[in-house]
């Protein structure tokens, strides 16, 4: 039973790190991020749940804390970006550099 999810979760995982390697998008970055935080947090209830207590889970809902920040502050600097460069392509940031 518990190998189920920990199978979910590492798939889920591995399609969050190549999201973020393979997307130039912001908005696509920030979604494959919080595909990996969600993956650790299957982990964590996963965990959780096998050991009867609860202290995974409530080191899940910091993550859900964290990730909530993570995409508001995310989110507003892929906006800035997209008003100066009317693109939201990250592979266009280093124009700005100068």
């Amino acid at each position: 039973m518990v190998a189920q999810f920990l199978v979910l979760a590492a798939v889920l995982f591995c399609i969050g790190v190549y999201g973020v390697l393979a997307r130039r998008n912001g908005v696509l970055v920030l979604m494959s991020v919080e595909l990996m935080l969600n993956a650790v947090n299957i982990n964590l209830i996963t965990f959780s749940a096998y050991l009867r207590e609860t202290s995974g889970q409530v080191f899940a809902l910091f993550v859900i804390t964290i990730a909530a920040a993570e995409v508001g502050v995310g989110l507003a600097i892929v906006l800035l970006i997209y008003r100066n460069i009317s693109s939201p392509d990250l592979d266009q940031l280093d124009q700005m550099s100068g």
